[in-house]
């Protein structure tokens, strides 16, 4: 009995520190499906309020498992109910906004932003450069894992575009800038295979020309 109402107290305080705690993270986290690590959902809290609160921008991060789309459809039918999706949850955001969106099942990552924003934040190099490269990456790490790296990276370099913008030199609650150079990196390695895929290529038509 006595160890019983000490697991119910435990409970209770545990309980007691996450409620508030879970609160004020979704206010950037808009949904995650409790995909991303809860380190990475505090981080994002940190730094979109240190964002908003000297910028008066609204960064986001939506993240579902699924969207409850048949994986049989058409891809352009496909393509045409995550759009929906994503105009919906555009239509309850405060202008400026900018949302990193991933749904898993559907392998589907966007980042959507307000007009006034994409002057500011660079869309494709934030994607391919920080976000993409870490969830597609063969390693030890689980889905989950990649897709809390690839949230903070992404959500990370939003932050500072928005930051660099308006005249602000390092954000406080900002990640070392040692945690982004997976994407550069990855996108080296990328445009070096294309390129040594083309020489290769060029060089077996050269050589199958010779030989006739």
């Amino acid at each position: 009995m006595k160890a019983f109402n000490i697991l119910k107290i435990a409970v209770l305080s545990l309980l007691f520190f996450l409620i508030p705690l879970n609160a004020s993270i979704n206010k950037y986290v808009l949904s995650d499906d409790v995909v991303i690590d809860p380190r990475t959902a505090q981080k994002v809290f940190e730094i979109g309020s240190e964002i908003k609160k000297k910028t008066n921008v609204n960064l986001y991060v939506y993240v579902k498992t699924d969207l409850g789309i048949d994986k049989n459809i058409p891809i352009k039918e496909k393509m045409q109910l995550i759009k929906k999706e994503e105009t919906e949850l555009t239509s309850t955001l405060s202008k400026p906004y900018a949302v990193l969106t991933i749904a898993v099942e559907q392998m589907h990552v966007n980042l959507l932003m307000s007009e006034k924003l994409k002057s500011i934040i660079n869309k494709d190099d934030i994607l391919d450069g920080y976000v993409v490269p870490l969830l597609a990456s063969k390693d030890k790490n689980t889905l989950f894992t990649k897709i809390s790296a690839a949230v903070l990276n992404g959500y990370s370099e939003m932050a500072d575009d928005v930051a660099h913008a308006n005249g602000i030199e390092k954000l406080e609650s900002g990640i070392p800038s040692s945690g982004k150079t997976a994407g550069t990196i990855w996108k080296v390695f990328m445009y070096t295979l294309v390129i040594l895929g083309v020489f290769l290529y060029t060089f077996a038509v050269l050589r199958s020309k010779k030989k006739k």
